[in-house]
């Protein structure tokens, strides 16, 4: 982080502060909606003090990001099946994700920035599996969509419009709406795409072949 110190600067703003507030703004207003001078009204700063720590939005991004995800280790090649590394690693993000409120707008923002690590630790395991290069795109494609699109099906007010009727295979199903939000939801998911990778390649052609 830069600090160029001086009169302006904060002296008790810290990291975590700006992280913590950061994110608290994209949860609250979108990511789009985060600013230097909003993120300065949040922590209750001038609206010059971030840019003694971040030079703009992006770089504000990148600290949040690389701050939120730190700890997210690529399990090692030795440590298991690819199946079980791929679930670790997805595991790991999607713990840091539920930790840290709004990270999912912020990664979807910064996911081709600076967090290419993160890209890359998932296409090596697909590639350790023995996906062609066009399936390990698919493939990252779809992992990407599950962890980062969930909360876009997934609306925190569950509730249906008080005049409309469900249908009852809808009726019988929404009853589990909360579980949308859990464990038992995220388990199943990671299952249903762990068992379909594992089918894809069993039907990808060998190599060399179209």
């Amino acid at each position: 982080m830069r600090n160029h110190g001086g009169a302006g600067a904060s002296s008790t703003l810290s990291e975590s502060e700006i992280v913590d507030a950061a994110l608290k703004v994209v949860r609250e207003d979108g990511v789009e909606k985060l600013s230097m001078r909003r993120l300065s009204r949040e922590l209750g700063v001038s609206p010059m003090a971030p840019y003694y720590y971040v030079a703009d939005k992006r770089e504000l991004l990148d600290l949040v990001a690389s701050a939120a995800l730190l700890g997210v280790r690529k399990p090692p090649r030795e440590s298991g099946p690819w199946q079980e590394r791929l679930r670790d690693l997805i595991d790991q993000i999607d713990d840091k994700l539920r930790t840290h409120p709004g990270l999912g707008d912020v990664l979807l923002e910064q996911m081709l920035g600076k967090q290419l690590d993160l890209i890359d630790a998932v296409m090596e395991i697909l590639f350790d599996a023995g996906f062609s290069d066009r399936n390990v795109l698919a493939a990252y494609a779809t992992i990407h969509t599950y962890l980062f699109g969930r909360s876009r099906v997934n609306p925190r007010d569950r509730s249906a419009p008080a005049d409309v009727t469900l249908p009852e295979a809808v009726a019988r199903a929404t009853k589990y709406m909360a579980d949308l939000r859990g464990k038992y939801s995220y388990d199943f998911g990671m299952e249903v795409l762990v068992a379909g990778l594992e089918a894809q390649l069993a039907l990808q052609p060998g190599p060399g072949l179209p």
